[in-house]
């Protein structure tokens, strides 16, 4: 084997290893052999090592964020890779690249260009140009009840409200208005998944994490009136 050879079976046994990227088939094949198993074992006693020392070795994933001004103040949105993971409002820049990396243990990166295509679309929103959003949604740190709530209310269009109880009996709980309105406080991504048009019965405004003023100010860009 070339040293070549063996410099790139070692950048495939530390993707392997620390970032779960799996083998290609010419170096699964090598790992069968006994040089292939020996080269693996003492990555993984190293990487063991390293561990013990200074704690889990592996990189957090990168989150790319940027804040915009709007009518309702400044926002701020957060994606990976995969797409959209968080928007926040009414709190300063610190507070919610602290959030990113205290609950999604990931490293905020402020990058203009990776969320260009999620400011465009909410300028576009606020401008009263668009209406309705067309971006990817990264789910994975969303609860499978949270998620099935936060996609009954996605499917309630522009300009319309609908209740707590009729989000409840949409995903077959309809009991469930209390624990839907609970789970909609802890929306991840408002305004994209638009909690602000779920209103209490009777056509009462309800409750808002980001306060009644701006919902009642999202819910006017859609056109959507409410009783009172």
């Amino acid at each position: 084997m070339t040293r070549f050879d063996d410099a790139r079976h070692d950048d495939v046994l530390i993707a392997m290893l620390i970032d779960g990227v799996p083998p290609g088939h010419e170096v699964a094949r090598w790992l069968r052999t006994e040089a292939g198993r020996r080269r693996l074992a003492g990555y993984r006693r190293a990487l063991g090592g390293l561990s013990r020392l200074y704690g889990d070795v592996r990189p957090r994933p990168i989150l790319y964020w940027c804040s915009l001004p709007s009518p309702i103040g400044r926002v701020l949105v957060a994606a990976s890779d995969a797409g959209l993971v968080r928007v926040g409002f009414r709190r300063s820049e610190a507070s919610f690249v602290a959030e990113l990396r205290r609950t999604l243990d990931a490293e905020p990166v402020r990058s203009p260009a990776r969320t260009a295509e999620i400011v465009q679309q909410l300028r576009a929103y606020f401008a009263g140009e668009r209406l309705a959003f067309d971006l990817k949604i990264d789910f994975r740190q969303v609860s499978p009840f949270l998620r099935r709530v936060l996609s009954a209310a996605a499917s309630v269009p522009p300009g319309q409200v609908v209740s707590y109880g009729e989000i409840a009996r949409r995903i077959g709980q309809p009991r469930g208005s209390r624990a839907v309105g609970q789970a909609l406080g802890r929306n991840p991504m408002p305004i994209i998944l638009p909690c602000h048009r779920v209103i209490a019965a009777g056509g009462k405004i309800g409750g808002y994490s980001g306060g009644l003023r701006m919902k009642r100010a999202l819910l006017k860009i859609e056109g959507a009136r409410l009783a009172g």
